[in-house]
């Protein structure tokens, strides 16, 4: 291997095997780590909020907030574990081996494909919910939603472990030297990854919010001509139906920026751009995971509720909150 004059080695003592040292004292570089260190933490910290405040309150395991956990939980990982992998891949000699290069890309593997099929199970769920409200109680149940989030958990464990098969077996497979941790995806599985999990995903929860939309939007001209003859009776069902629709819009809003946030990285990823527009479009991509807690604030009071109280700064919610969902909303 040749090296420049004044390049410096990962391995000074491996003169024909080491890969050189990244340089980014460039202010680029520099510019790019730090924004990606702060997005690091607000993805921690604004998840963790989710996690604990879904999970703390009882009143809050309906089947759209289970699906949203998970999401959270996946969007956690981004930040806890990803970004700061990916930081250190641009900074710093890959040291820490073979075999946790291999478990980084395993593990961005499976957090993304869940992120996905989370997104698809959250557009099935409102589909179900607004298109086919008399069903919906029997058909997405708290105790389903829980199944379903695991199954995509579990489907995209197995999916993962079968593509990376090979490079589990030989973690050195796509190394050239001594220092580097890079992914060389075949032809095929790089077909195969862009149908699974991005363009038949993606089909899918454009058509079922076209469907959301078009019922929505029928469902609301309706109420708005029926309010004035309602009877109290009626006004309550009404107000279910307009909550259903709020929630419908409010995930609308964040599968559309999950969208926005994945369609450029993947793109530019797949047309081979340059280092530097893969980077700007990973940003996107990462910053996805710190904005659905900000869209929860929001759009979600009960979101804004649950914060103090999951930190222990207002009352307990024993009998001041009532067991409905609606109260939430």
């Amino acid at each position: 291997m040749e090296i420049q004059d004044g390049a410096e080695l990962c391995f000074p003592q491996l003169l024909n095997t080491s890969c050189r040292k990244p340089t980014p004292h460039q202010f680029e570089a520099v510019l790019l780590h730090i924004v990606m260190s702060s997005i690091s933490v607000l993805i921690v910290v604004l998840n963790l909020l989710v996690i604990i405040s879904v999970s703390h309150f009882r009143q809050l395991h309906t089947p759209t907030n289970i699906l949203l956990l998970s999401l959270a939980v996946s969007d956690f990982l981004v930040g806890f574990v990803l970004l700061p992998g990916e930081i250190y891949l641009q900074t710093q000699c890959w040291l820490l081996g073979y075999m946790m290069c291999c478990l980084l890309y395993y593990v961005s593997g499976i957090v993304f494909s869940t992120s996905v099929g989370n997104m698809v199970l959250i557009s099935i769920d409102r589909y179900v919910a607004i298109c086919h409200p008399l069903h919906y109680p029997t058909r997405i149940t708290a105790t389903k939603a829980k199944l379903y989030a695991s199954m995509c958990w579990f489907c995209s464990i197995f999916y993962i472990s079968v593509a990376f098969q090979d490079v589990l077996n030989q973690p050195d497979i796509n190394n050239s030297c001594d220092g580097e941790c890079i992914l060389d995806i075949s032809p095929i599985a790089l077909v195969s990854d862009l149908v699974l999990t991005f363009i038949t995903p993606v089909t899918a929860i454009i058509l079922l919010y076209m469907r959301i939309f078009v019922v929505a939007v029928s469902q609301a001209h309706a109420m708005r001509s029926h309010t004035a003859a309602v009877t109290h009776q009626h006004s309550v069902t009404l107000s279910t139906r307009k909550s259903e629709l709020k929630a419908a819009r409010t995930l609308g809003v964040i599968v559309i920026v999950f969208l926005i946030c994945l369609c450029p990285y993947y793109c530019a990823s797949l047309a081979g751009a340059s280092t530097y527009s893969v980077n700007l479009t990973s940003i996107m991509f990462f910053f996805n995971s710190c904005l659905n807690p900000l869209i929860y604030a929001l759009f979600y009071p009960w979101f804004r509720k649950a914060l103090p109280l999951s930190w222990g700064l207002g009352d307990k919610p024993s009998t001041a909150i009532p067991g409905s969902f609606l109260y939430w909303l």
